[in-house]
This record gives structure tokens, sequence and C-alpha cells, in this order.
């Protein structure tokens, strides 16, 4: 056995022990960049400290989530510049001076400018800097741990939603957000020491049979789950950047908005790590039809009887669509194409999470700026469910590479 050979064994051998470290960063830099999922708590103070609309600030947050799919999709080309740990760091730095300016906003741009572009380069480009990294070292249950990781962003949103309640009480939007920059910049600076400790590393030596594999001979399968994925998002985002906002306009009081929204976020988080464990055992296809059909049911109660609890359950089946698809998708990705290629396909497929966050969720905002209610919004996602049913239903089943 050669000096190389033996090396390569040593370090197959030792990521398994240091697997838990990379797990561990990964949560821990994900979890406050998940407060974006809880922007919604802030909807109501930001209107009255800004003086702007609900549809500018549903423009704020749709803008965000451009810059976070730009931000992953960035990501795939810096792993060859810089190692993972200096690739967190700058992430975390954006983040952070990102969010201390929107803590200082005067008006819509600058809140624009420190939440969407910096917060959401950051947040995007590190989720899926952690996301391959784990990916390269787990040898397992690849569909339970990307349900897990992606399960992370409502875990941070169902976390800071309470926090975040409580600061607006006690110390305003500024100082809330001011904390939130301060979290950001901790998290980062442990999730660098923890990447350092687990020897996390951005690309595996390919087999020969997965050199053998092209991304194109999955094209049609990309652009399926694409579109499958778009429609869940453009519905789930809608109830993820508005919930507190939507309970209110059916009648909930604030601490029921509040309630609600850390609910909601807490089922999603169980979907995204229940759609990748069943993607483990059972097909995709039907994994994502059957999302659909609970996001579709959640549609349609919440348009046929509209009240306040009423509103709590059918938009938490809502998310629960949605989580079941994110998570079962993480997993396709996994399945489908070899590992070197997780970050690029992952980020690829992120595009349509992006463009699913400036439609419907915008489209929403307008529609309760002219009506003053979601009726409007809740039968569009209804619709688009109906479709997302019919397409997840042509996907082929999937193969496990590794």
């Amino acid at each position: 056995m050669s000096a190389s050979t033996s090396l390569q064994g040593q370090s197959t051998a030792a990521a398994p022990q240091r697997f838990w470290a990379a797990l561990t960063a990964s949560t821990v830099i994900n979890l406050p960049f998940g407060s974006l999922y809880a922007f919604s708590v802030f909807l109501k103070p930001l209107e009255t400290l800004l003086d702007v609309t609900r549809a500018e600030l549903s423009f704020v947050f749709g803008l965000a989530t451009i810059f976070f799919t730009l931000g992953m999709n960035v990501a795939p080309y810096l792993f060859r510049l810089a190692s993972a740990s200096v690739l967190v760091a700058g992430c975390a730095a954006a983040g952070a001076i990102g969010t201390a300016l929107a803590a200082t906003a005067g008006g819509v741009v600058q809140l624009a400018l420190g939440y969407s572009v910096l917060f959401g380069l950051g947040g995007g480009a590190a989720y899926i800097i952690v996301q391959q990294g784990v990916n390269v070292m787990v040898r397992s249950h690849r569909g339970l741990i990307n349900g897990y990781v992606v399960s992370l962003y409502p875990a941070g949103a169902m976390i800071a939603a309470p926090l975040f309640g409580l600061g607006l009480g006690l110390f305003g939007v500024r100082g809330t957000m001011g904390a939130l920059a301060i979290a950001i910049a901790l998290a980062g600076l442990a999730a660098v020491l923890l990447v350092i400790h687990s020897g996390m590393t951005l690309k595996a030596a390919p087999s020969a049979a997965a050199e053998a594999e092209t991304p194109e001979r999955y094209g049609l399968v990309f652009w399926q789950i694409a579109a499958v994925f778009l429609l869940a998002a453009a519905a789930g985002l809608t109830v993820l950047s508005q919930a507190a906002g939507m309970i209110a306009a059916y009648g909930g009081t604030t601490a029921l908005a509040l309630f609600a929204t850390t609910w909601i976020t807490g089922c999603i988080t169980a979907a995204r790590i229940g759609g990748g464990w069943l993607a483990d055992k059972f097909a995709v296809p039907y994994i994502m039809a059957a999302a659909h059909v609970v996001a579709l049911a959640g549609a349609i109660g919440l348009t046929l009887w509209p009240g306040p609890l009423v509103a709590v359950a059918t938009l938490s089946l809502v998310g629960m669509g949605y989580g079941f698809i994110s998570g079962s998708t993480a997993a396709a990705v996994a399945f489908y194409w070899h590992v070197n290629a997780f970050g690029r396909i992952a980020s690829r497929l992120y595009i349509a999470w992006g463009l699913a966050a400036i439609s419907l969720p915008v489209v929403a905002g307008w529609l309760f700026d002219q009506t003053g209610g979601y009726r409007a919004a809740m039968m569009l996602a209804g619709g688009g469910n109906l479709i997302g049913i019919a397409i997840a239903l042509t996907l082929p089943r999937q193969r496990r590479v590794t």
C-alpha cells in the first residue's frame, strides 16, 4: 500500500468520528440565519417605524431570498478558492454586518441593503457550504441527514420568533435586530472552530462509476423537481413570511400570531426532517405528491372555513407540505447525483426557491393591501398544489448514487 493510499484511508476512517462536529457546525451557523423565516414578526413594527407598506416589506423579504439564492449559487465556485472554515467566517461576517445595517436603517433602501443583500448573501452561501461539507462526510441515512440540515432554517425561525416578540417589547425593532447581528457573529465564530475540528472538506474523490454519470442524464428530473419545489415553496414562503400578519388578518390576537409563527415553523422543521427520512424508505415521486396533497388540504380548509384557530391549523398544513417537499428535494439531490455535484445541483434547484419567494408572497402582500385579506392568495396556492401533484407523479424512482 502506498503512502498516499494509506493517508487517504486514514482520512476516510477519521471522517465519521468527526462527523458530529461538521453537523454541529451546520446547526450553529444555520440557526441564526434561519431567523429569515421569522421576518413576519417584524412586519407591523417596521411598518410603523419606517412608514412603509406591507407590499414594500414583502419585497424586502423577497429580495432577501433572491440574494440568498445568489449566495447559494456563488458558493460552489468558491470551494476551490478557500477552505470551508474561511468561507464560513466570511459568510458570518456578511450576515452580521448586514443585520447591523438593517438595525440602523432609516428607510426601506438601507433595510434592503443590509437585510436583503448582505444578510441574504451570507446566509445562502453558508447554507450550501456546510451542506456540501456534511454530504462529503456522511456515509448512511443520506435522506435523514439532508432532511435535518434543511430543517435548520425553520428551526431557527421557531427559536427566533418568540425571542423577537420578547425583544420587540423590551428593546424595539432596532435593539432586536442589533442582538441578532451579535448572535450571528458569535455563531459564526463557533461554527468556524467546529469546521476546523471536523476536518471538513468540500470535495470527495469520485469513483469511476460516479465519474461516468453525467448531470445531463437527469436533466428532465432536475426540471421536474424544480417545478414541484417552486410550487410548494411559493405557498410555504407566503405562510412563513407573513404568518403573523395572516393570523391577525383572520382575527387572531398578537399572542396567537406569535404562537402560530412558532408553531408553524416547528411543523415545517419536523416535516423537513420527515421528508428526508421518508426518502430513505419510499419513492420520491410519491412523497412529493403526498406533500402537495397535505398543502392543498390546508389551502382548501382556510378558504372554506376562515377564522383565527382554523388559520393556525390550515396554515400549518400548508407549511408542512412545503417542509416535506424541502426535505425530500435535498434527499433527492443526494440520491440522483454524485456527492461532488451536490452543492452545484442543490444551489441551482434552490433558484426555484428564490423565484417562489418573489411570486406568491409578494402577490399575497399586494392582495392584502387591496382587499385586507388572504383568501385570493390561498386559492392561488391551492391551484399551485394541484399542478405540483401532477408533476410529482411523473418523476422516476430515485437511484442511490454514492
